[in-house]
Protein backbone atom coordinates (compact mmCIF):
# COMPACT_ATOMS: atom_id res chain seq x y z
CA UNK A 1 0.00 0.00 0.00
CA UNK A 2 1.15 3.18 -1.21
CA UNK A 3 0.20 6.63 1.43
CA UNK A 4 1.04 10.36 0.58
CA UNK A 5 3.01 11.87 3.61
CA UNK A 6 0.28 14.00 4.78
CA UNK A 7 -2.27 10.82 4.89
CA UNK A 8 0.36 9.07 6.57
CA UNK A 9 0.35 10.86 9.87
CA UNK A 10 -2.90 11.62 9.47
CA UNK A 11 -3.80 7.73 9.67
CA UNK A 12 -0.02 6.76 11.85
CA UNK A 13 -2.29 4.10 14.02
CA UNK A 14 -3.63 2.52 10.83
CA UNK A 15 -0.39 2.74 8.78
CA UNK A 16 1.38 0.87 11.44
CA UNK A 17 -1.19 -2.00 11.65
CA UNK A 18 -0.86 -2.27 8.14
CA UNK A 19 2.74 -2.74 8.11
CA UNK A 20 2.20 -6.19 10.40
CA UNK A 21 0.75 -7.54 7.67
CA UNK A 22 2.88 -5.89 4.36
CA UNK A 23 5.46 -2.79 3.92
CA UNK A 24 4.01 0.19 3.82
CA UNK A 25 5.42 2.47 1.16
CA UNK A 26 5.08 6.21 1.76
CA UNK A 27 5.35 8.97 -0.75
CA UNK A 28 6.52 12.40 -1.20
CA UNK A 29 5.23 14.58 -4.41
CA UNK A 30 5.02 11.09 -6.06
CA UNK A 31 8.23 10.35 -4.93
CA UNK A 32 8.81 6.80 -2.95
CA UNK A 33 10.63 8.45 0.54
CA UNK A 34 10.27 6.07 3.19
CA UNK A 35 8.86 2.20 3.90
CA UNK A 36 7.12 1.32 7.06
CA UNK A 37 7.71 -2.34 8.00
CA UNK A 38 6.97 -4.83 10.47
CA UNK A 39 9.64 -5.23 13.35
CA UNK A 40 10.60 -9.12 12.46
CA UNK A 41 10.89 -8.51 9.30
CA UNK A 42 13.64 -5.62 9.88
CA UNK A 43 15.23 -7.43 11.92
CA UNK A 44 15.00 -10.41 9.27
CA UNK A 45 16.82 -8.34 6.62
CA UNK A 46 19.37 -7.13 9.08
CA UNK A 47 20.62 -10.44 9.74
CA UNK A 48 19.34 -10.13 13.29
CA UNK A 49 18.65 -13.55 15.77
CA UNK A 50 15.30 -13.69 16.23
CA UNK A 51 13.37 -16.24 18.55
CA UNK A 52 11.36 -19.18 16.97
CA UNK A 53 7.84 -17.70 17.71
CA UNK A 54 9.07 -14.53 15.97
CA UNK A 55 10.61 -16.57 12.98
CA UNK A 56 7.22 -18.35 12.34
CA UNK A 57 5.39 -15.35 12.44
CA UNK A 58 7.85 -13.16 9.86
CA UNK A 59 7.75 -16.36 7.69
CA UNK A 60 4.02 -16.28 6.90
CA UNK A 61 3.95 -12.38 6.85
CA UNK A 62 6.93 -12.47 4.29
CA UNK A 63 4.93 -15.53 1.58
CA UNK A 64 8.10 -17.61 2.28
CA UNK A 65 7.01 -21.26 1.51
CA UNK A 66 8.06 -23.90 3.66
CA UNK A 67 7.81 -27.51 2.72
CA UNK A 68 9.24 -30.73 3.24
CA UNK A 69 9.78 -33.28 0.74
CA UNK A 70 9.38 -36.78 1.64
CA UNK A 71 10.74 -39.54 0.18
CA UNK A 72 8.40 -42.48 -1.81
CA UNK A 73 10.52 -45.01 -1.54
CA UNK A 74 9.99 -48.01 0.91
CA UNK A 75 12.48 -48.40 3.90
CA UNK A 76 15.52 -50.19 3.56
CA UNK A 77 15.80 -53.68 5.06
CA UNK A 78 17.85 -54.25 7.85
CA UNK A 79 19.20 -57.32 8.85
CA UNK A 80 18.85 -57.39 12.41
CA UNK A 81 21.11 -60.78 12.83
CA UNK A 82 18.42 -63.15 12.94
Amino acid sequence: MRWQVQEAKQRFSEVLRAAEGEPQIVTKHGQEIAVVLDIDEYRRLRGEPVGFMSYLRADAVAGDEFTVERSRELPREIDLGE
